[in-house]
């Protein structure tokens, strides 16, 4: 009968909702039962909650209810209900109070007058590039303009909250909730600590903090910090911002840091902190403001508006009028009586932008100059280019750091510069921190003009910027400490379970916090919306959950690293339910008391008891208990309306148990008053059928009824013993027609005949009952394991000395890993054999085995385990086994590894020989060996013999291989033959005292006879060294000399055949000097050498020769000629008035002659007078009209962003430039600046407005004559599109205009 499906059967009627709510406020969970008497927990983050001032726990029926008060952030978690084997889980989230309407409207009207005043201040209240209010209002993040800030924003003082009020995002001034930025999903309250605006003085640090309770969250919680709307200051991380994180593992809260060094004005403004993990968002807003340092002097208007530029010219640059308006505000502010400074107001660049310039593409160059608001890019390219400029020579520093290193983790790294002044102090920084030397971290060293900074014992935190400061130079680098290889310590273990079982996969790796991979028979999981796989990470542990196990779960589970992999087997196995006692019918009286009892496998395993088909409640008489794996119905009183048939049904499980119970009338008879005792048993005596059977540890009852009267007097004898109370055991009890005997926990002492005698003044009965303890069987002996394959072993076990005293069926066995405490079973039906084969296991992993015992009682206790084994296969066969050679009664063997190792390592091999038509095979020789080749000796000349080879690992030898045929043990004649290497069949040219080592291969067999000759003559010994082999002869000579030069010839023989060869070996060496250096001639600034080659020449050709001069007043020798062929030449370009003498080297192959031959006399070169006249020239007129080379172009641009408008003219003289708007002069006007670079010419208009328009000329003017260019420019408002696009037509008319 297949067994049945449970189905899952949830235990609410009701279930309780997520909810949201805000602080302060109270809230109430409610949910319904299928069952009234149904057991509720409720939990928050997995903890069991309890009634008290914070949480109120109420259960009226089937109806429950949680009510949390006054909800504080805290409560915003995770919840769940618990009833029976359901789980039903909710969330409660809490959202802050919203701040009142009246600020967010007193804070609008204090920023309208803040803009307002700023419009004034700029030029007027009808400049339209100046921001509106209303705009902003309703302006949507996408559509503003992102680099620029308002005034109003940059200085509005922030209207203080009401108490317990927290301004949001949405809340600042200027905001349209309507148009609120996309933030993923709804805020969900991450913060426990919101960073909160500050203020700070220039110069000065400041730190923003953020914390995020991390308890609740599946994920790492990811921070960014943004200035503005998109600014985002991970990538400005450096000298002036630093962002940190730490972490407290037991309250589970991240902490995040923003760090502000030396404060600049331009740091001011609007900053957002967003934090994300996974479905969960929340961000929060914050202001920074940046005080001024104050003067008692006058405030300099005209120094303001002076131009800022990077090489400090006073004609370059723009003018920065936010910032000024800004310098303006905090000045009057601030300062008493409106005093302020004379000194000049300059705006700082912004470094880190230019810096990713520097680092940047070309083609980069327009996306990040819109990303950070640069409009000028022409500008911009300008400055770039002055940027990369080549630094001028350091005078610190003889050699800088490179500008990266790379180290692992763990491992020292050493930096090292050096310093012009060996008496130089340097300074270490890291991050812009000086390095303390403090303990065994940093090591500074100073050797020379070295210094050396050693950083021991490299960790993630070492991975930063490093600068070395010597004076006012510098020089940085970039460490990247590089993390090795993560590394499982902790394997998978194989795992057997039941279906509907929690399963946990567990693993351990080398590093915290390390990514891994999870794998099912080679599909990665992922969590699914069922949660069926859920991935837990503690420190280096990882866990695979799987929630009720299936049968689908069964396969092989991986985990990978990046540094290696683990793997595992997932068995799952259906439940199934034993009876270990039936119900049994009962006959009882009125009155009395019917008990029926049950025991099942399965302690968690609940159950029904029906009557005749109806389900029995409990009742004042009615009495249901379930206790461990017993089940118990008590009817007390019985009536006659008990009688029926009893079931008893398990939940989950197709079948029943069932039982009768039947109601026995007494009758009253009349008894005389004397009546003889009588024992009423239906059985008694030795038969099996009078034996009981008790199980060892359980109660021993004997309930034994009498009859008697007077009531007779009971005794029970065991043996010649009379039974009393005399331990706490054993109790015996006299009732009115009953004797009890009682023995609490039987054990195998307690069997036995029992006697049971009763007497009174009418007489005595007496009656045995025979008594059997049945208990476990003892544990058998430790397993044996009688062989090991690939993925199995053969393991052989005794039986136990005791079964209990019932028989064994059968026998139970687990296996684990050496290194685990987990153990597995292999087998859940009893196997009734003492051999079983286990299979399935990884071949190179080590495990051990132990076995149970088990009869009807039960389960004995476990074995030893046996001794350690590896499955492991044997090797496959050697291959390519061959004879390498053979003599009279040698053989060479020779072979290659077998394909197929395994995972176990190669002990040998051995080698076996027998004669051919024999199957007696003997080893050649003791042992093994693990060498691929051999040689047997004294073998039997003439005999054919075979030979086979085999490997040997652990798991034993592999099947042999043989050779394919036999072989005959005679050694075959070879023809001698000489094989000359090819770089010895041309002459070997050697130097003099160099080492000469000639090795010549040969072949032929015997071992033939060499001989060695030079020029026909014996070799000297004394000199030449000969060392022969059977395979080679060699020539070795330690020192040669010139003598050494000649022909070599080696000779073989082996009776009358023989082969010759010969080698040229030529010595050389340094060659003399030239002779009879003679100066022939001297004419001019020239002199006419010749000479004679030297007598020896070192013992080859003479390449050349190597002429030198050298003027007698100083005797410092200049070569002329280095590899000069002839004997004679000529010394040209002598300077006049001096005295030259000469000399001359011989070159050969080998180098210079030891000594040089001179000049026996000196040349003087005479002095000459001469007068120079110098050409005339008649002068040219290079004067040309002005004429402008590219036009200007009509242009149309938004309002608010700088626009430049070019053109380019040529002229001689340099013509003066003159721009006009409308035919106006607009030189001398501040909102342009003008740029005249190589005929060049460009008009920046700085955040044009719609009066900006119109037409702009262009006039050029020098003495030759005059040209104009003229075109229009169009300012549009943003967001809006050019009114008429120019036309190709009107282009080109320009075009031909200008030409």
């Amino acid at each position: 009968m297949p067994e049945p499906v449970k189905k899952t059967v949830s235990a609410f009627a009701k279930k309780p909702k997520t909810q949201v709510a805000e602080e302060g406020a109270t809230v109430v969970f409610e949910t319904e039962t299928e069952k009234p008497d149904a057991k509720v927990r409720w939990q928050s983050n997995t903890k069991d909650l309890a009634s008290g001032d914070k949480y109120m726990i109420k259960a009226d029926g089937n109806k429950h209810s949680l009510t949390i008060q006054a909800v504080t952030k805290e409560d915003g978690t995770a919840y769940a209900v618990i009833a029976g084997g359901s789980k039903v889980k909710f969330d409660l989230k809490v959202k802050e109070k919203e701040v009142m309407e009246e600020v967010k409207l007193e804070v609008k009207e204090e920023v309208k007058k803040e803009v307002k005043k700023e419009e004034e201040a700029q030029g007027g209240a009808g400049d339209p590039g100046a921001p509106d209010l209303a705009a902003t209002d309703t302006l949507a993040p996408e559509e503003a303009p992102a680099p620029a800030e308002t005034p109003a924003a940059a200085d509005t003082t922030p209207v203080a909250p009401q108490p317990g009020a927290n301004i949001q995002a949405h809340d600042t001034p200027g905001f349209d909730e309507s148009q609120a930025p996309d933030t993923k999903t709804d805020l969900t309250g991450l913060f426990t600590e919101k960073p909160q605006s500050g203020e700070v003085a220039v110069g000065e640090n400041i730190n923003f903090v953020a914390k995020v309770n991390a308890a609740s969250l599946l994920k790492k919680p990811t921070i960014k910090w943004f200035k503005g709307k998109w600014m985002d200051l991970a990538s400005k991380s450096g000298k002036s911002l630093q962002l940190k994180e730490l972490y407290d593992r037991n309250s589970k809260v991240y902490t995040f840091e923003m760090q502000i060094i030396a404060a600049k004005p331009s740091f001011a403004g609007a900053y957002r902190c967003e934090v994300s993990s996974r479905d969960k968002f929340d961000s929060c807003n914050f202001d920074l403001t940046v005080h001024e340092a104050r003067a008692v002097e006058g405030f300099d208007i005209r120094a303001a508006f002076r131009r800022t530029s990077v090489d400090g010219s006073e004609e370059a640059g723009e003018l920065d009028f936010s910032a000024l308006l800004k310098k303006r505000d905090s000045f009057f502010k601030g300062s008493p009586g409106h005093r302020a400074s004379k000194s000049q107001v300059k705006s700082e660049p912004d470094e880190d932008v230019w810096e990713i310039l520097q680092k940047a593409k070309a083609s980069e160059y327009e996306k990040i100059a819109f990303q950070y608001g640069i409009t000028d890019l022409r500008g911009m390219l300008k400055r770039l280019k002055k940027m990369k400029k080549e630094e001028k020579k350091s005078e610190a520093f003889l050699k800088k750091l490179d500008p990266a290193y790379q180290v692992e983790k763990g491992h020292k790294m050493k930096l090292c510069i050096e310093v012009a002044n060996e008496d130089v102090d340097v300074k270490w920084l890291k991050n812009g921190q000086e390095i303390q030397s403090t303990g065994s971290k940093y090591i500074f060293e100073s050797v020379g003009n070295k210094r050396y900074l050693t950083i021991n014992h490299c960790s993630l935190s070492d991975d930063a910027t490093y600068t070395c400061v010597v004076g006012d130079e510098k020089c940085t680098t970039e460490l990247f400490v590089k993390e090795p290889p993560v590394t499982i310590t902790s394997n998978l273990e194989d795992q057997m379970v039941m279906k509907g079982e929690r399963v946990e996969l567990e693993c351990e790796v080398s590093e915290e916090g390390a990514t891994v991979k999870w794998e099912k028979d080679g599909v990665e999981l992922t969590r699914d919306e069922s949660f069926k796989y859920r991935f837990k990470k503690d420190g280096r542990k990882h866990v695979l959950i799987i929630n009720e196990a299936t049968k689908e779960d069964c396969g092989h589970y991986t985990v990978k690293t990046n540094g290696g992999e683990s793997m595992a087997e997932l068995m799952v196995s259906e439940k199934e339910l034993e009876v270990y006692q039936n119900i049994a019918d009962l006959t009882v009286k009125a009155k009395d008391e019917a008990v029926f009892k049950c025991e099942v496998s399965d302690e968690t395993v609940k159950g029904i008891w029906y009557k005749n088909g109806v389900e029995v409640k409990a009742d004042a008489r009615t009495h249901i208990t379930h206790i461990g794996r017993i089940h118990k119905l008590t009817i007390d009183d019985v009536k006659p309306e008990d009688q029926g048939d009893y079931t008893f049904v398990p939940e989950g499980y197709a079948f029943n148990l069932s039982a009768k119970l039947n109601f026995l009338e007494v009758k009253i008879d009349y008894v005389p008053r004397q009546d003889p005792p009588k024992i009423h048993l239906d059985c008694m005596g030795h038969t099996a059928d009078s034996t009981i059977v008790v199980v060892a540890g359980n109660k021993l009852r004997l309930d034994v009824p009498i009859t008697g009267d007077p009531a007779p007097t009971v005794i029970w004898t065991k043996g010649e013993k009379v039974m009393t109370e005399g331990d706490g055991r054993l109790h015996v009890e006299s009732t009115k027609g009953h004797c009890i005997f009682t023995i609490e926990g039987a054990d195998k002492q307690d069997e036995g005949l029992y006697s049971v005698i009763v007497r009174n003044p009418a007489g005595e009965d007496k009656a045995d009952i025979n008594v059997k303890v049945v208990d476990a069987p003892d544990p058998p002996s430790a397993p044996r394991i009688l062989s090991v394959g690939e993925d199995s072993c053969v393991v052989q076990w005794d039986p136990p000395k005791s079964d209990g005293g019932n028989p064994i069926i059968g026998y139970v066995l687990e296996r684990k890993k050496k290194k685990s405490y987990r153990w597995m079973r292999l087998n859940f039906d009893p196997y009734t054999d003492t051999t079983y084969e286990a299979k399935r296991m990884i071949e190179g992993v080590e495990y051990e085995m132990r076995v149970y015992a088990v009869n009807a009682i039960g389960m004995s206790r476990h074995s030893a385990a046996s001794q350690p084994f590896i499955p492991v296969a044997p090797t496959s066969e050697p291959v390519g086994l061959c004879v390498d050679d053979i003599s009279d009664t040698t053989v060479s063997l020779k072979w290659r590894t077998p394909e197929h190792l395994g995972s176990s390592e190669l002990d040998g091999y051995g080698v076996e020989y027998c004669k051919e038509g024999s199957d007696e095979w003997v080893p050649a020789f003791e042992g093994l060996t693990e060498r691929t080749s051999v040689i047997i000796r004294d073998l039997p000349t003439g005999e054919k013999m075979q030979f086979r080879v085999r490997a040997y690992n652990m798991a034993g030898p592999s099947a042999p291989t043989s050779l394919a045929q036999a072989v005959t043990i005679r050694e075959i004649m070879q023809k001698p033959k000489i094989w000359i290497p090819r770089n010895l069949r041309q002459t070997l040219i050697k130097k003099v005292e160099e080492t000469i080592n000639l090795v010549i291969p040969f072949q032929g067999k015997p071992r033939p006879v060499i001989t060695w000759s030079k020029d026909g003559e014996p070799l000297n010994p004394k000199q030449v060294s000969i060392r022969n082999s059977d395979t080679d002869t060699i020539l070795f000579i330690r020192k040669s000399e010139r003598k050494d030069s000649g022909k070599y010839e080696v000779k073989l023989q082996i009776e009358n055949v023989e082969d010759t060869a010969s080698i040229s070996i030529q010595i050389v060496d340094l060659p003399g000097s030239p002779e009879k250096l003679k100066i022939m001639d001297v004419w001019g600034f020239n002199v006419a050498l010749e000479w004679k080659p030297p007598k020896d020449n070192g013992n080859c050709e003479i390449t050349g020769y190597m002429v030198q001069k050298a003027d007698k007043k100083t005797m410092e020798w200049y070569t002329v000629y280095e590899l000069y062929r002839r004997t004679n030449c000529v010394v040209a370009d002598l300077i006049m008035g001096n005295e030259y003498i000469f000399r001359i080297y011989a070159v050969n192959m080998v180098g210079l002659s030891l000594e040089p031959c001179f000049s026996a006399d000196s040349a003087y070169i005479q002095k000459t007078g001469f007068e120079y006249k110098p050409p005339t020239y008649k002068e040219h007129d290079f004067s040309e009209a002005p004429k402008f080379t590219h036009p200007l172009v009509s242009r149309s641009v938004i309002a608010g962003y700088n626009a430049t408008l070019s053109c380019s003219v040529r002229g001689i003289p340099k013509p003066k430039v003159t721009w006009y708007k409308n035919k106006m002069d607009i030189s001398n006007e501040a909102k342009y600046r003008m740029f005249s670079k190589q005929g060049v010419l460009t008009l920046e208009i700085r955040k044009p407005c719609s009066f900006d328009g119109g037409v702009y000329m262009c006039k050029a003017v020098n003495a030759s004559g005059e040209d104009a260019v003229e075109c229009k420019l169009e300012i549009r408002p943003p967001g809006t599109f050019p009114q008429a696009q120019i036309t190709k037509e009107e282009r080109d008319k320009q075009m031909n205009k200008a030409d």
